[in-house]
């Protein structure tokens, strides 16, 4: 049986960490930034983990 493949869009956008979990960057930061407050805006910077209802789907992406 041929090797499961990575998904390569996955691959550039989930990061799996060392005990299994997923991170990722945050939704909601590219523009619009006047609706935002101060404090969602410093929140939003940087990676997050990936809730875990997503988990088990973005996992098979990565192979």
């Amino acid at each position: 049986m041929p090797k499961q493949k990575t998904n390569r869009a996955a691959a550039k956008r989930f990061k799996k960490t060392a005990n299994g979990g997923l991170k990722s960057a945050n939704a909601y930061t590219s523009h619009r930034f006047h609706g935002k407050t101060k404090k969602q805006r410093r929140q939003l910077r940087g990676t997050s983990m990936m809730d875990k209802t997503n988990l088990k789907r973005y996992r098979e992406l990565l192979g």
